[in-house]
């Protein structure tokens, strides 16, 4: 049971494996996507179909008997991947060894469904992939195992989460071996005490806050891809920032200028200060200034930062605003 792309690689580490046999894939119902809305299938499903596997695309899984539809295929096991939907007790309780579920971080900390894209924005050094037991709660289940991976410096919450679900695909099909090898399923219960939380992710978080300090700002703009991406305002439009790199100094004309008429002028956060040559434009920050290397002005084609430059469409002393009320005013 399984969705995103996340999920593709634990389906093909199985579908390769010569000791587990996947008899059917559940997914979630095609949708609508892009100016067309033309239904897209679920990547999933896409690998499920070239493989000749049944698929089943229910709406809904709790309250309409789906536990009915799955017994036929007599599961050993069901293993789920940011399938979408937390399972009702009758299907939790139909496959003999139950439901393991693959969930990208170390439990119990950053429990939800958005784990990846928080553990960058909070500046997480290490992340990893739980193996655990699933129950009615919400990724509260026994742990079975888990693996760290370092996040890097330039990670982003795409980078991670292609790595995560490699190596979540390997541990998966790891601990299946395990688990035909034993006849059993050891586990040990989560610490609920240290958990902590990863909501889903809103429109709204992709605010800026320039006012926080430059690494700060920079974990966000990595972790908020590729949705809601880091955004602000400038005259009224709104700016998506793809891709920043910290600095420790704003080393501007504009900043010298100002300087000279008051030592202990400080740029506004938000305040472009200066123009980098061939990379891009600075953005004063509540510590410092961040470059900005590639972004996406509204209505526009996503451009390297110097391009912008270069259009016109950006210069010194201009001001980013990152005001919610301008977000609801906002149709993109």
């Amino acid at each position: 049971m399984g969705t995103p792309e996340f999920a593709v690689p634990t389906l093909e580490r199985l579908l390769a494996s010569q000791r587990h046999r996947v008899e059917a894939v559940v997914t979630q119902p095609d949708k609508p996507a892009g100016r067309g809305k033309k239904l897209q299938p679920p990547p999933v499903k896409e690998v499920a179909l070239a493989h000749g596997l049944p698929v089943l695309q229910p709406e809904k899984i709790r309250g309409m008997n789906f536990d009915d539809v799955l017994r036929p295929f007599s599961p050993d096991i069901i293993v789920v991947v940011a399938y979408g939907k937390i399972l009702p007790p009758e299907i939790l309780q139909l496959p003999p060894f139950g439901c393991v579920n693959l969930h990208a971080s170390l439990l119990p900390k950053y429990r939800g469904a958005a784990p990846i894209q928080w553990a960058i924005i909070n500046g997480e050094k290490v992340s990893g992939v739980t193996i655990m037991q699933l129950d009615e709660g919400m990724d509260t289940g026994n742990i079975i195992a888990t693996e760290e991976v370092e996040i890097l410096d330039d990670d982003d919450a795409v980078s991670l989460s292609n790595m995560l679900s490699v190596v979540g695909a390997e541990l998966m099909v790891k601990t299946l071996d395990q688990i035909e090898e034993s006849g059993k399923i050891e586990s040990t219960p989560q610490n609920h005490e240290q958990a902590t939380y990863a909501p889903m992710l809103k429109k709204s978080d992709g605010l800026i806050p320039w006012e926080r300090r430059t690494d700060e700002i920079y974990c966000r703009v990595r972790g908020l891809l590729p949705w809601p991406t880091a955004f602000s305002f400038l005259h009224g439009k709104m700016w998506k920032f793809l891709k920043v790199e910290p600095v420790s100094e704003v080393d501007s004309l504009y900043l010298r200028m100002q300087l000279s008429k008051d030592p202990k002028y400080r740029p506004e956060p938000g305040l472009v200060t200066s123009v980098v040559r061939g990379k891009g434009f600075t953005v004063a920050t509540g510590d410092g200034a961040i470059l900005v290397r590639q972004v996406q002005p509204e209505a526009k084609a996503v451009m390297d930062a110097s391009a912008a430059v270069n259009g016109r469409l950006v210069q010194v002393g201009d001001l980013f605003v990152s005001d919610p009320e301008m977000l609801l005013a906002d149709k993109s």
